[in-house]
């Protein structure tokens, strides 16, 4: 071995010793094994090293979704030129600011300003329910919640970088490109207890399963109730 292999050696020995030892009390290594070297890494990594497989956790995103109306009952939905969801319809709303601690209903509030152009305060929302997605899509963590607007929208806001708006009656909703996760519960739920309170769980699988958990409920008050 030359001197500037041997001292290329030592220092990659070096920074792993100082990744094993910061890793040694790390609960997310979930797998020890012996790499015998590769074809690729013959001459450099030794006969016999450990190696960490790491499991990184996903992140963790608070949204809101704001179901907006107008007088005839149709529904505001957005075709999201965004990831996630790209190419999609689904109601309009965002990320909370959580660096900002910013709350739900102010995240709501905002996006409204944002991306309909329209003033609301907290007592504008409704929260009707709250849904939490393990593993969405196998990238990301979601804890949504979803807000209706109860001031009537009855001009359709302008298409902006996240998409384009239109309204649709609830029954044209069968034939739209909607999440899978929206035909599945969400939208169900959000008719079933339109007015009242929801609370569920979805569990995604790798293949596009899903495990549903309804966690509360509150049936809508009626005038007889």
């Amino acid at each position: 071995m030359g001197l500037g292999s041997w001292i290329f050696y030592r220092c990659w020995m070096l920074d792993v010793r100082s990744f094993v030892s910061s890793v040694k009390s790390v609960k997310s290594v979930v797998n020890l094994c012996f790499w015998p070297g590769s074809a690729g890494l013959r001459g450099l990594v030794p006969p016999v090293f450990p190696v960490f497989i790491m499991s990184m956790p996903l992140p963790y995103q608070v949204a809101t979704l704001l179901y907006c109306f107008n007088q005839a009952d149709e529904v505001l939905l957005l075709e999201r030129a965004q990831e996630p969801n790209l190419g999609l319809w689904s109601p309009c709303g965002g990320k909370l600011h959580q660096q900002e601690g910013e709350s739900p209903y102010a995240c709501g509030c905002r996006e409204a300003q944002e991306e309909l152009g329209i003033k609301l305060s907290a007592r504008d929302l409704h929260l009707t329910g709250l849904v939490s997605e393990h593993g969405y899509q196998g990238q990301t963590h979601w804890l949504m919640f979803l807000f209706e607007v109860k001031p009537r929208i009855n001009s359709l806001p302008p298409a902006h970088r996240e998409g384009r708006f239109e309204f649709f009656a609830r029954d044209r909703l069968p034939g739209l490109k909607l999440p899978q996760t929206d035909v599945e519960q969400i939208w169900p739920c959000f008719w079933a207890y339109r007015g009242g309170f929801v609370a569920a769980h979805c569990r995604c699988y790798s293949g596009g399963k899903n495990e549903w958990t309804l966690e509360e409920s509150v049936s809508p008050l009626t005038p007889d109730t």
